[in-house]
C-alpha cells in the first residue's frame, strides 16, 4: 500500500503556531505531510522563500512525518508530481471557509484525484494569522505566544 501524503501549502509569512496546529493535526491522519512554501503574486513577504523555509523547518522539526519544500506555481501540479492524495487547508472562520471552499473546487476541476481537507486549529489559534504577528511583531511587541522562539528571534532581526 501506498504511502498517503497531504500538501499543506501557504505563504507562511511567518509560520505561527496556528499553522503547526494544523501541521501536526494532519500528521496524525497521513503518513506524511508536505509543508509547501508557496508564493502568492497578490502578497508582499517579509520574509524571502528561504527564510520561510528555514523557519518551517524549525517550528515543525518536532514532527517526524513532516517536512518542508518550496513550489513555484499550481499547488495541485505539485502534488501531482508528489503523487499527493489530499491537501490541507486551515479554516478559522467562516470568511476563511468561503474563500478555501473556492480554491478546493478549481483544485478539484484542475485534479479530481486530490482531495481537499478542511482542517480547525485549536480554538487558542482562530484569531492568529501572519499579518496579525508580522504587524505586531513591527510594532515591537511580544509576539512568543504566537510563534515559535526561533521565528520571534527572525522577527527581531527584520524590525530591530
Amino acid at each position: 500500500m501506498s504511502e498517503k501524503i497531504a500538501i499543506y501549502p501557504g505563504t507562511f509569512d511567518p509560520i505561527t503556531n496556528g499553522h503547526a496546529d494544523v501541521i501536526e493535526r494532519a500528521a496524525k491522519l497521513f503518513d506524511k505531510v508536505v509543508v509547501l512554501i508557496a508564493l502568492n503574486s497578490k502578497k508582499k513577504n517579509l520574509f524571502t522563500v528561504e527564510e520561510r523555509v528555514e523557519m518551517a523547518r524549525y517550528s515543525v522539526k518536532h514532527i517526524s512525518n513532516a517536512v518542508v519544500d518550496f513550489h513555484q506555481g499550481l499547488t495541485v501540479d505539485y502534488a501531482r508530481q508528489k503523487e499527493a492524495i489530499a491537501l490541507i487547508r486551515g479554516v478559522r472562520a467562516i470568511s476563511d471557509f468561503e474563500y478555501e471552499f473556492q480554491i478546493a473546487l478549481m483544485n478539484r476541476k484542475l485534479d479530481e484525484d486530490v482531495t481537499t481537507v478542511f482542517l480547525m486549529p485549536h480554538e487558542k489559534y482562530t484569531y492568529l494569522n501572519s499579518s496579525i504577528i508580522r504587524e505586531l511583531a513591527g510594532l515591537h511587541q511580544d509576539v512568543s505566544e504566537f510563534v515559535s522562539p526561533f521565528v520571534v528571534a527572525k522577527l527581531k532581526e527584520k524590525f530591530d
